[in-house]
């Protein structure tokens, strides 16, 4: 045998042994309506994750629903049976977001009211530093009070006594 030969030999005995060791994936979601419906459904191994991206190895639970699924998409029953068959069969814990209506509408609510309210307390809490400021500057920027000395009167007292002070304790 040639080299080539040999070579070709290992190549194919290399690409044979890599694809038997490949776990077999299952062949499911041909249909576009059938991805788009197990966007919409959980894995119920307790991954948390959407069922077409589960991705445990060998996972006991997305083989059997895909398959499940790809079964009612290939009768063509409307995407609302079909979600409600997995409800009924895992409950409400199948559906990848919650359903607008009753009480679970608040699930949908809650983060638009969270960023409002938040954002009303930042602005609200600018406006009053703003205000502080400004009340600040205005007396500081106003005439003095009465009966109080200017600031150079008291710069100089206070050197005068810090003179006082230091002859005090270099006489000592």
């Amino acid at each position: 045998m040639t080299n080539r030969r040999r070579f070709a030999f290992a190549f194919s005995a290399i690409v044979a042994l890599a694809s038997a060791l490949v776990p077999l994936r299952v062949d499911a979601q041909k249909t576009d309506r059938g991805k788009q419906l197990g966007a919409k459904l959980m894995c119920m191994c307790g991954c948390n994750q959407i069922l077409t991206q589960c991705n445990h190895i060998d996972c006991p639970r997305s083989g059997p629903e895909i398959k499940e699924l790809d079964q009612i998409v290939a009768r063509n029953e409307p995407d609302n049976l079909v979600l409600q068959d997995f409800v009924q069969k895992y409950g409400q814990a199948v559906l990848s977001e919650p359903p607008s209506t009753g009480f679970n509408s608040i699930a949908w609510y809650i983060p638009g009211v969270a960023f409002a309210l938040g954002l009303s307390i930042v602005v609200v809490l600018i406006r009053l530093w703003r205000q502080r400021d400004v009340a600040r500057l205005a007396t500081a920027a106003g005439p003095p009070a009465p009966g109080t000395p200017p600031v150079s009167a008291l710069r100089n007292s206070q050197l005068e006594r810090a003179r006082r002070q230091a002859d005090r304790e270099t006489d000592d």
